[in-house]
């Protein structure tokens, strides 16, 4: 039975948004939808003050915890404050032009409509001479405490429960292990506003037996209200309803993140696709571009045909366009400018792509294999976008050129 008080609320309800562009999406595509934190007017559970939907998560914000339910499984990290105050005043602000309306079941006695949006959430008096603010900044939540002249930090604490271990990662960051998924809390960010200017203070975040956690704050002014701004992170899914592995990553110079895999979901996520549906077969390559906060997806692609195609390998160069390299039985693959237009033979060919910086185009694809085997697993390049693969084959007839060994000396080597 799952004990998770908010499941229900999360996981079985339907909605409707309307009176603006804002609105909800069950894909990856959702990452470019606003944030915004909704009332409670009965549509979730009654402990409930406001809750917010992002990517891969819904967020629900009571007195005094935050609960993360996360995707697929609605497991709940709670984020629970140690001594405040029971009852503070919560309120919405910067209110918001569309509303949702929520139709719950036949009986219309428990229909919502009309429920308000804002921007923020505001907790005051959360401990005495602190206030909490909650909002969405690039996907991400961020919740500032404000620290009001003469009020102490240190009775700021909170305790971690419903996830695996908590740990403070070298960068200052607290990490959460989730299974399956990591929830992070950035290194937070300690200021005061001097004279117009920002002052950074020091600090950081200190952990406690029983996953309590606290601030530590350098030297500050006690007469000038005192900023914490941590920012919450989720790491989440990335996948459709069948099996999806990712098999190798990349990063480019501006901390954009690429994965390229295998799936056999007919639903993968896409965005921005060059190949929008599934190929065939059993798997498709997959190759999708996170932004640098992993909080947007910039493009995710299929890449394959009628029969089974892996990604093994991905590197980017310096102006962003993206190579990958792997292994396909697809006698018709997707070839452009390329060293081998045609399937050599065997059970597998290697193959090796080049994809345009947006992912809509491909630039070559070319097969490398001969009459039996063969696979690309891992592929760099040098500073002039030449590409290099490594992988396996079982063919006598690889192609070669120039090589320091001209045959294949029995079984599957190296290549």
């Amino acid at each position: 039975m799952n004990r998770n008080p908010f499941f229900i609320a999360s996981a079985s309800v339907a909605f409707l948004v309307v009176g603006t562009a804002l609105g909800f999406s069950r894909s990856m595509e959702s990452a470019y939808h606003p944030m915004f934190f909704e009332a409670n007017c009965g549509q979730t559970s009654e402990e409930v003050a406001f809750v917010s939907r992002g990517n891969g998560y819904t967020l629900f914000l009571t007195a005094n915890e935050t609960v993360l339910s996360m995707r697929p499984d609605y497991s709940a990290i709670h984020l629970k404050l140690i001594g405040s105050n029971p009852a503070p005043r919560i309120e919405g602000l910067d209110k918001l032009p569309g509303t949702s309306n929520y139709f719950i079941g036949k009986n219309p006695a428990s229909w919502r409509a009309g429920v308000p949006h804002y921007t923020r959430v505001r907790y005051s008096n959360i401990y005495p001479g602190v206030d909490l603010i909650y909002y969405g900044a690039d996907q991400h939540i961020e919740h500032d405490f404000l620290v009001e002249p003469g009020a102490d930090p240190q009775q700021i604490r909170f305790r971690v429960t419903g996830g695996g271990k908590v740990e403070l990662s070298g960068d200052g960051d607290l990490v959460v292990d989730v299974a399956g998924s990591t929830l992070r809390l950035r290194k937070p960010k300690i200021y005061q506003e001097q004279v117009g200017n920002r002052v950074d203070i020091d600090g950081g975040y200190v952990l406690f037996e029983d996953n309590e956690v606290g601030f530590k704050v350098g030297a500050f002014d006690p007469t000038m209200q005192l900023v914490i701004d941590p920012i919450l992170v989720y790491s989440t899914y990335v996948g459709g309803s069948g099996s999806d592995r990712g098999l190798a990553p990349a990063v480019d110079r501006n901390g954009n993140i690429y994965i390229t895999g295998e799936t056999g979901s007919t639903d993968f996520p896409t965005t921005n696709p060059l190949q929008r549906t599934f190929g065939g077969g059993l798997l498709d390559v997959y190759v999708t571009k996170l932004n640098a906060s992993g909080s947007s997806v910039v493009f995710s692609t299929y890449l394959g045909a009628s029969a089974n195609d892996v990604g093994l390998g991905i590197a980017v160069d310096e102006i962003g366009n993206v190579y990958v390299s792997g292994r396909t039985a697809s006698v018709n693959f997707p070839t452009i400018n390329a060293v081998q237009p045609v399937y050599g033979g065997g059970a597998t060919d290697a193959f090796v792509i080049k994809l345009n910086a947006a992912g809509s185009a491909l630039l070559y694809s070319t097969y490398l294999g001969g009459s039996s085997n063969d696979a690309a697993f891992d592929l760099r390049l040098d500073s002039t976008g030449s590409a290099y693969v490594s992988g396996r084959t079982s063919s006598n007839n690889f192609p070669t050129a120039s090589p320091l060994q001209a045959a294949n000396a029995g079984g599957s080597i190296a290549l």
